[in-house]
């Protein structure tokens, strides 16, 4: 099966500083690199905030796509669990994409359409740092399914 270049959708435009430098660091090792489609952030009360980046995040979602929203409210696998789902979801031959939502959340319209909810642990994270640690977490996935000795699975828990 030919790997198929996962789809990162994300609200706010990301400048040059730390934040970037930590998601191109990992992403320029993952193959093939992630698709970052960045969408503008809305302005308003913090519910007209979601509904609006929402919209624009379903909108730019891929036709039939596995969709997994970061949300605090999901499941939070492991480095091994999480390369299991990331193995389930290729086996799909659906293209597989990444929510991100902005300060304000992810709106519940999102969150209804995700077919999966991942968090990131049970801290909140900043939503530009959440794109440098999940290409962190698909790099370790890919160095878990190649045998590759960047994870540490001897590591006690």
């Amino acid at each position: 099966m030919t790997a198929r270049a996962v789809t990162l959708l994300a609200v706010g435009r990301m400048k040059p500083g730390p934040e970037r430098a930590l998601y191109e660091h990992y992403a320029e090792r993952l193959r093939p690199a992630p698709v970052v489609v960045e969408i503008p952030e809305a302005r308003g009360s913090a519910a007209e905030i979601r509904r609006r980046e929402g919209a624009a995040l379903l909108a730019a979602l891929p036709a039939g796509a596995v969709a997994v929203a970061l949300d605090l409210g999901g499941e939070a696998p492991g480095s091994e669990g999480f390369a299991a789902l990331l193995d389930r979801w290729a086996g799909t031959g659906k293209p597989l994409a990444f929510l991100v939502g902005g300060a304000e959340g992810l709106d519940p319209g999102v969150l209804a359409r995700a077919d999966h909810r991942i968090a990131l642990g049970p801290m909140t994270w900043p939503h530009f740092l959440v794109r440098g640690l999940l290409a962190e977490q698909l790099y370790r996935a890919q160095a878990i399914r190649r045998n590759h000795p960047y994870h540490r699975a001897w590591r006690p828990g």
